[in-house]
């Protein structure tokens, strides 16, 4: 009796030793922060002073979600890696000076990192499967890691974190615990954010906003295009086309597969991001988007097979009535067409070609050049130029020429741990099985496009990681529940231990 009585005195007193902690630390962030953003500015030139207290005014609700509202952090941090790139465009144009590296870029970075507050949190709800496939990849990582700060400097640090920050995301699904109504919520808000970045690659499209247009001319891009209407490749709020189209795609496919995940405007939102990503002119990604949708739409029962293939006739007859009709619609149609003859196509016998020439090199060099030889990374310490990797049109080159031969046999080995446990997912039949199907989906999208980028850093990792997470996450749920124990009483056992 006494025992008993102990354990429920225990239980209350250790919950508000556990709130007054939070929210100590909640007061200390409030009345630390405002001082080190003035201390921070009065050391800084004004340029790097405006984007100092922009980059502070993003990561200061990050803080307050990743110590109170940890599964609300994911969708800000969507809307922050989807909106940092135009604000950082913005800001760069109303000074009138283009910074080849800006404080902004680190926004997705840092929102991203905090991630990392509910995983330390609560990091022994880590279970052995979730372990092992982080062991795998952080051996990987560490070596990676350690030939790049002795080959390529200070730019493997900038890499490194473009990897460690979408894989946090698993360690965040294997502690964090999602119901599906979360996770609908969390894609129906997905959704919202790609119909806003829809929308303004159209007016985009349409218009080129002057903010765009300085950017364009100064950071040389116009391998996009001309920064005139009707002439761009549409980037949207995003880096360039390529991230604008993997963004879209990502959010498209749970929109096409089902209502629920549709967002505020349902088939009409549906068909703007489609607009949008045909504007992008990323052929790539369509391709990768076909493969999702068939992965899904393959692995789902019978009747969910003709729905979701009703759904994707419907798309598809809409294309074919709106396209024609759209502003530029011939140069939009040709691109398409170079789809149907491959061999004729420049970029696709440059990549053939990239294939024929690195792979001898990679060969020579099983070592491998660490992380920070391929990439964006490469612009660190390099003037803000890309280095000789910088543009990498094959994700397995980059990988191999990352990693070596020892370190790329581990983050394989870590994306076949992954696949094994969303597979026995898929196999059992629950509930929760549509959120394991759109992980197989992703995962199998993930390995595709490795044939045109490496997509595991930075937004593309991001994005891949949380639909795995999703399914994987919604694994752990299951499991809690066949034992029979409730969440709450989960938590009651874990606080008293």
């Amino acid at each position: 009796m006494s025992d008993q009585n102990e354990s429920s005195l225990t239980l209350p007193s250790l919950t508000a030793v556990r709130s007054g902690a939070v929210m100590a630390l909640i007061c200390a962030i409030c009345l630390g922060l405002p001082l080190m953003i003035g201390f921070a500015s009065a050391k800084l030139s004004a340029s790097n002073s405006l984007q100092g207290v922009v980059l502070a005014g993003i990561l200061f609700p990050a803080f307050l979600l990743a110590l109170v509202k940890p599964k609300q952090l994911l969708t800000y941090t969507l809307l922050v890696w989807a909106v940092a790139p135009e604000l950082r465009r913005i800001a760069d144009w109303s000074e009138g000076v283009y910074h080849s590296v800006s404080l902004l870029s680190l926004a997705p970075l840092l929102t991203g990192a905090l991630l990392a507050v509910p995983v330390l949190k609560e990091i022994h709800r880590i279970r052995k499967s979730s372990t092992r496939i982080i062991l795998l990849f952080s051996v990987a990582l560490a070596y990676g890691a350690l030939i790049g700060l002795a080959k390529n400097g200070i730019g493997s640090v900038y890499d490194l974190a473009n990897y460690i920050v979408p894989l946090l995301l698993i360690p965040f699904f294997a502690v964090t615990r999602f119901n599906p109504k979360d996770i609908d919520r969390l894609l129906y808000s997905f959704a919202n954010i790609a119909v806003l970045v829809a929308v303004y690659g159209i007016i985009q499209y349409l218009t080129v906003p002057p903010w765009d247009a300085f950017w364009m001319r100064n950071a040389d891009m116009m391998s996009i295009g001309t920064p005139y209407p009707l002439e761009i490749r549409v980037f949207s709020t995003l880096n360039s086309p390529g991230p604008a189209a993997t963004f879209l795609v990502f959010a498209l496919v749970p929109m096409i597969l089902e209502k629920r995940w549709q967002g505020t405007l349902r088939w009409i939102g549906v068909l703007l991001v489609v607009i949008c990503l045909l504007t992008t002119l990323v052929r790539s990604a369509w391709l990768v988007m076909l493969v999702m949708l068939l992965v899904y739409i393959g692995s789902s029962p019978s009747k969910g097979k003709w729905k979701a293939l009703l759904q994707l006739v419907f798309v598809a007859a809409a294309l074919f009535w709106i396209v024609p009709k759209l502003p530029g619609a011939e140069g939009l149609v040709a691109r398409m067409e170079t789809l149907t003859s491959v061999q004729e196509d420049h970029s696709y016998n440059e990549r053939l070609s990239l294939w024929q020439n690195m792979l001898p090199m990679v060969a020579s060099n099983p070592v491998g050049q660490g992380i920070g030889s391929v990439g964006q990374g490469t612009k660190i310490g390099n003037g803000g130029e890309l280095g000789e990797y910088g543009n990498m049109d094959n994700g397995f080159i980059a990988l191999l020429l990352t990693f070596g031969v020892l370190g790329a046999l581990f983050f394989f080995g870590a994306l076949g741990a992954v696949i094994k446990q969303i597979v026995s997912r898929v196999t059992s039949k629950d509930s929760l099985q549509p959120y394991a199907r759109l992980s197989l989906a992703a995962w199998t999208g993930a390995v595709v496009s490795l044939v045109s980028d490496n997509g595991f850093p930075g937004l593309k990792g991001y994005l891949i990681w949380m639909l795995i997470g999703l399914g994987l996450g919604a694994k752990e749920i299951i499991e809690s529940r066949k034992k029979g124990t409730p969440h709450a009483a989960v938590e009651r056992e874990i606080i008293s231990h």
